[in-house]
C-alpha cells in the first residue's frame, strides 16, 4: 500500500481523465522498475479504497493497461505486470521533473546556418523588415469565401485528399492573373502551390541540387535563402550588388571558372537594398543562364508594390529556354498568415517538385486555396492590391519626409522606387545594434544591423505602420540619437 500511495498522485481537477492519470502512473512505475514483471497488483477494490477513487475508475485504468500489453489478467488469480516485459533495475520516480524531454539521449549535429533568431513583433511600434499592414487585408471577404468552401459541395472531395500541386481552381486563376500582370505565358501545369517562398526554395534545393553543387547569391543577400542552400549541402558563392542590381559581369567571370548550378536573384526589388535589376542586366542574366546552363531562381517577393512607374516584367516573362523558376506569395502582399504561394516553371520541373512535395506535405490547405481562387476570380485581391499600393506609396513618402526632417544628421538613404522598406545607412559613429536594443526598451522594434557584411545598414519598414505610428517611431529614434 505504501508503494502505491506514495507513487500515485491523482489530481481530480486536472483536464486529463483520472483513469488515464492512473494508467500512466502505473505504466511509469513499471518502466522505472518499481513494479517488476509478474508482480501482482492490488485488486481494483483495494486500490480504489487506498486512492479514494471509484472502483470503476480503477477498472478502466487496468483495462487500458491490459489492452496495451502492460498488464495480464489471470482468472481467479488477479491482475499482474506482464511477464514478457524485460526486468528493469529499480530507479526513483521523479514527478514533474523540469529536465524531462529537454535533452535528447542521442547526438545531433548543430548547423550554424539554422540558428536564426525568431523575432517577437508583439509590440506597438515597429519599423520591420518590410511587412504588409494586415489591417488592410480583405479578411471579411476571405472568411466568407473560406466558409463557403467549408460548407458547400461534395464533402468527400471538399474535405478529403487533393492534388499535391495545389487546387486546380487556384492554379487556373493564378495562370490568368500572372499572365496578365507579369507578362508570363503559363498554364496551370506550370504552377505548383506552396506555403510560401521558403517552401518553394526548399523543394527546389532538395529536388534540383546535389551535395556540392555551386549556388550563387547576391551580396548582400537574404539569410533565409542562404540557409536553404547550405542545408542542401551546396557550395555558396556571392556576387556583389551595386545601384543597378546584381553584377552580371562578375557572375560571368565566376561561371567561366567553375560550374554553377543555380543563381538566386531578387530582380525586382533586391533584398535587402531594394534596387531594381537594370533591363540590360536582365537580358544578360538570361543569356548567361543559357550559356552556362544554370537555373535562375527568381524570388519576386513584393512585385505588386512599385511606385515610380509600372513594374518591370519578371525575368520569367522573357525566358524562352525554360531556365527560370519564378516564385511569389500572398504573405507579403496580404498577410504573413496567408500561407499561399506559387512556384512557376517548366511543366516537367513542376511535376517533379510536386511529387517531392508529397514527402513533406501531402497537400496544402485546399479550402484556403479555393477561397483565394474565388477572391482572384471576383477581383477582390486585385482591388486590395490597388488600394494597398496607394496607401503604401503615401506612407513611403511620409516616412522618407520624416527621416529627412528629423534624422538627416544621422541617416542616409535613397527613396525606394518600390517595396515596403527603406534601405538606410546610419552614421558610422552609431552603434546600430545598441540603438535597436535601446529602442526596444522604448517600445519600438527595428532589426539593427542587417548583416556584418553591410555595416550600419538596415531595412526600416514603413508599410505596416500608419502615419501617426511612423511619427512615433521616428520620434523615439530621434530622442535616442540626440542623447
Amino acid at each position: 500500500m505504501q508503494v502505491y500511495s506514495s507513487s500515485l498522485i491523482i489530481d481530480k481537477q486536472a483536464q486529463l481523465p483520472v483513469y488515464i492519470q492512473l494508467a500512466n502512473q502505473l505504466m511509469a512505475m513499471v518502466k522505472a522498475g518499481t513494479l517488476q514483471p509478474g508482480h501482482r497488483l492490488p485488486s481494483t477494490r483495494q486500490l480504489a479504497t487506498w486512492l479514494s477513487l471509484h472502483r470503476k475508475t480503477v477498472i478502466r485504468a487496468y483495462d487500458e493497461l491490459l489492452a496495451q500489453g502492460w498488464l495480464q489478467s489471470h482468472t481467479g488469480s488477479g491482475t499482474f505486470v506482464a511477464g514478457h516485459l524485460p526486468v528493469t533495475k529499480p530507479r526513483p520516480l521523479i514527478h514533474n521533473s523540469p529536465d524531462v524531454a529537454k535533452i535528447a539521449g542521442f547526438s545531433i549535429k548543430e548547423a550554424p546556418h539554422l540558428q536564426r533568431k525568431i523575432v517577437d513583433l508583439n509590440i506597438d511600434l515597429h519599423l520591420d523588415d518590410g511587412f504588409p499592414d494586415t489591417r488592410l487585408a480583405p479578411v471579411t471577404e476571405l472568411s466568407r469565401a473560406y466558409r463557403t468552401q467549408l460548407l458547400t459541395g461534395n464533402p468527400y472531395t471538399r474535405l478529403g485528399y487533393a492534388d499535391p500541386k495545389g487546387s486546380e481552381w487556384l492554379r487556373t486563376e493564378l495562370a490568368t492573373y500572372l499572365n496578365i500582370t507579369r507578362g508570363l505565358r503559363v498554364t496551370p501545369a506550370n504552377i505548383l502551390i506552396v506555403r510560401g517562398t521558403v517552401m518553394g526554395l526548399y523543394l527546389t534545393c532538395t529536388g534540383l541540387l546535389q551535395h556540392g553543387d555551386t549556388v550563387v547569391t547576391a551580396e548582400p543577400g537574404w539569410a533565409g535563402a542562404e540557409a536553404n542552400f547550405l542545408q542542401a549541402g551546396a557550395n555558396l558563392l556571392k556576387v556583389p550588388v551595386d545601384e543597378y542590381g546584381l553584377d552580371v559581369d562578375r557572375l560571368d567571370e565566376l561561371c567561366s571558372r567553375q560550374t554553377v548550378r543555380m543563381v538566386y536573384v531578387t530582380s525586382h526589388h533586391h533584398y535587402p537594398t531594394t534596387v531594381a535589376l537594370r533591363p540590360d542586366r536582365r537580358v544578360r542574366l538570361l543569356e548567361l543562364a543559357q550559356k552556362h546552363g544554370f537555373i535562375v531562381f527568381e524570388d519576386d517577393y513584393d512585385y505588386d508594390f512599385h511606385y515610380q512607374n509600372k513594374p518591370l516584367m519578371p525575368l520569367a516573362s522573357a525566358d524562352d529556354a525554360g531556365m527560370v523558376l519564378y516564385c511569389g506569395a500572398f504573405s507579403k502582399s496580404i498577410s504573413p498568415a496567408i500561407r499561399v504561394g506559387y512556384l512557376v516553371g517548366p511543366e516537367n520541373v513542376i511535376e517533379h517538385l510536386g511529387q517531392l512535395r508529397r514527402t513533406i506535405d501531402r497537400q496544402g490547405d485546399s479550402m484556403l486555396e479555393n477561397a483565394m481562387a474565388e477572391l482572384l476570380q471576383n477581383g477582390v485581391i486585385q482591388r486590395h492590391l490597388r488600394k494597398s499600393l496607394r496607401v503604401y506609396q503615401q506612407r513611403r513618402d511620409f516616412f522618407c519626409g520624416l527621416l529627412n526632417d528629423n534624422l538627416k544628421n544621422y541617416v542616409q538613404f535613397k527613396v525606394p522606387e518600390g517595396g515596403m522598406a527603406v534601405w538606410t545607412y546610419f552614421d558610422s559613429g552609431i552603434d546600430l545594434n545598441r540603438l535597436a536594443q535601446n529602442a526596444l526598451k522604448k517600445g519600438l522594434y527595428f532589426q539593427g544591423e542587417n548583416s556584418p557584411l553591410s555595416p550600419n545598414f538596415t531595412r526600416l519598414g514603413f508599410a505596416s505602420s500608419t502615419p501617426t505610428e511612423l511619427e512615433q517611431c521616428v520620434a523615439v529614434l530621434a530622442k535616442l540619437l540626440e542623447k
